[in-house]
Order: C-alpha cells, then sequence, then structure tokens
C-alpha cells in the first residue's frame, strides 16, 4: 500500500430538522490508502451512508474537510467538484442502478461516452472492465437477463472504467444472499490489490467484515 487517497478531518455533519439536530457524523477522522480495502461498519442508522456521501463529496460537511490526493475540496464550488469526482473517484450503489433498456456493456460505457472518450478507446475499455468483472461473455444483456450479483458486477464494471484512483462503495452486496455478496467483496478485494483501486465499503454484515483490509 502506497500513499494516501483520501482523507477525512474531523467531519462533523449535522442535519436539523423539527425535532431538533440529528448528527450523522461526529468528528471522523479516517485515511483511505492505495491498494486497500476498507469496511465502513455499522448498524443502519449509525451514520454509513452520510460519511460515505461526504468522503465522495456528494455531500458538504457540517464542519471539517475531505482531502482528495492533495486537493482540499472544503469551499469547491460544484463546477470544481463535478471534475474531480469524474476523473478520481467510481461509485457502487445498493440499487445497482442499471438502466434497463441498455446492454451491460452500453452499461458500463455510458460514463466514457459523456466523457467524450473516442469510440476505438471506449470499446477497449469497456471490454477490459467487464473481463475484471468476470462478465465479459454478457456484454450484450441487458440487466433483466442477469441475475441480481451479475448486475452488481455491472455496476462495479461501469464504476471503474473510468479508471478512478478512488472506489466508494455503499452496501453494494444489501441485495444480494450472502453466497453472491461474499463474491461480491472478494471481488472488490481483487480490484484493489491487483488494479491498485483505494476501496471504501460500507456494511452492516459481519460476516463481509472478514474480507477486508481494514475496518472502522
Amino acid at each position: 500500500m502506497t500513499g494516501i487517497a483520501l482523507r477525512a478531518e474531523e467531519l462533523r455533519r449535522v442535519f436539523s430538522s423539527p425535532a431538533g439536530d440529528v448528527v450523522a457524523c461526529d468528528g471522523i477522522d479516517l485515511e483511505l490508502r492505495t491498494g486497500e480495502l476498507l469496511v465502513v461498519r455499522g448498524a443502519s442508522g449509525a451514520g454509513k451512508t452520510t460519511l460515505l456521501n461526504l468522503l465522495g463529496t456528494l455531500d458538504t460537511p457540517t464542519s471539517g474537510r475531505v482531502v482528495l490526493g492533495d486537493v482540499d475540496t472544503t469551499g469547491l464550488a460544484e463546477a470544481v467538484l463535478a471534475p474531480l469526482r469524474r476523473e478520481n473517484l467510481g461509485f457502487v450503489f445498493q440499487s445497482f442502478g442499471l438502466i434497463p433498456v441498455l446492454s451491460a456493456r452500453e452499461n458500463v460505457e455510458l460514463p466514457l461516452r459523456i466523457a467524450g472518450v473516442d469510440a476505438s478507446e471506449r470499446n477497449e475499455r469497456t471490454q477490459r472492465a467487464l473481463e475484471l468483472v468476470g462478465l465479459a461473455g454478457h456484454s450484450e444483456q441487458r440487466p433483466s437477463e442477469l441475475s441480481g450479483g451479475q448486475q452488481q458486477r455491472v455496476g462495479i464494471a461501469r464504476a471503474i472504467v473510468s479508471r478512478p484512483r478512488i472506489l466508494i462503495a455503499d452496501e453494494p452486496t444489501g441485495q444480494l444472499d450472502s453466497r453472491t455478496a461474499a463474491t461480491i467483496m472478494e471481488l472488490l478485494g481483487e480490484l484493489a490489490h491487483r488494479e491498485g483501486l483505494a476501496a471504501i465499503v460500507s456494511t452492516h454484515d459481519p460476516l463481509l467484515v472478514a474480507r477486508a483490509d481494514r475496518v472502522v
């Protein structure tokens, strides 16, 4: 493991409600290293999703700061954050988030189309991402023709096709059976160790924690 890919310092997020303030994150200090699989563990409602949203710059902390590489994101405008996310971060969600009318290949390719990558490179990188998640033979199938585990693999391929430095996965196994969930966690670990990603994954499943390099 070499280098700190992401760092949180004294991260705090407070939500206001008619019933009073809700403190979702309180004084979080965290470092995510290149090449590691870090698991954030906690019960439902513990603040895991809020933390990952803050780390991914999808939400703004009440106080504290998030540093991506050597870039302090504090106070940056969305026009600056958007390309920073696009170039550095890949996101995987519990709900898969695939477009039903598109094939697996087209779903994975979509971020590259949006980024304006030329067709030849798009094809090469999409094929490589599908190979990494073990779905090269299913590239023309639509989400409805794939199992839940295969759909999540497509989601992971889509997250890594842009070659991010950091992979953020929020309860990526929440809709999967225990055996399939274990294979997804193994895949995330392999991507971190073999491809040099810095991967942070939230889960409330204690059986998946054993596959982590580090747990918070």
